[in-house]
């Protein structure tokens, strides 16, 4: 399947039902759940349901969650992307990796790549993310991309606080967080 946004070191694609066994791999993993406020995925049947759900937001909103590949192998190392919040009318940057990946600026490449995609490609006016108040290296990701802290509130209704970061396109400019755009992140 054909990149949509390729970044130095990753190409970012739609997740279709041939990668099933990956993201089973993903969220299965405790590790990876543990600050998601998910509970793990028990089989691959419950895994390609979540990717037909995904699937529909593509056709829906023009975006979604997209596979993330190593270009040097095409090693699937997670996923990161866009997300429609119906419950808060918002547009989630959201990302998950394997563990093997964590802490090789992974997830700043992306989310780079992927606020320039929402905000120049899908003229997009708002972006924000949302994580768990313990996971320090999320929010760490947020800050360096230019978004700014929103507010400490539950994401649903009596749960715990969780962190709320935002941005829109005069931010990251301001901030000069979207990368140099002589770079081509995405394939038409």
């Amino acid at each position: 399947m054909k990149p949509l946004i390729e970044t130095e070191r990753l190409v970012l694609r739609k997740i279709t039902l041939n990668d099933k066994e990956e993201m089973f791999k993903l969220h299965s993993n405790h590790d990876v759940q543990k600050y998601t406020g998910e509970p793990v995925v028990e089989s691959l049947e419950e895994m390609e349901q979540a990717i037909q759900t995904r699937a529909n937001d593509y056709q829906k909103y023009g975006y979604g969650r997209w596979a993330a590949f190593l270009k040097d192998g095409m090693q699937f190392v997670g996923w990161a992307g866009l997300a429609y919040l119906p419950e808060f009318d918002e547009i989630d940057l959201g990302y998950r990796f394997l563990p093997h990946y964590w802490g090789m600026g992974i997830a700043t490449e992306v989310s780079h790549a992927i606020l320039a995609y929402g905000f120049e490609q899908l003229k997009l006016k708002r972006i924000i993310a949302i994580a768990m108040k313990d996971n320090q290296a999320s929010i760490r990701v947020m800050e360096k991309v230019g978004m700014e802290f929103e507010k400490l509130a539950p994401y649903e209704p009596g749960g715990e606080d969780v962190v709320w970061y935002w941005c829109d396109k005069k931010l990251i400019v301001k901030k000069n967080a979207i990368p140099k755009p002589d770079i081509d992140y995405f394939r038409n």
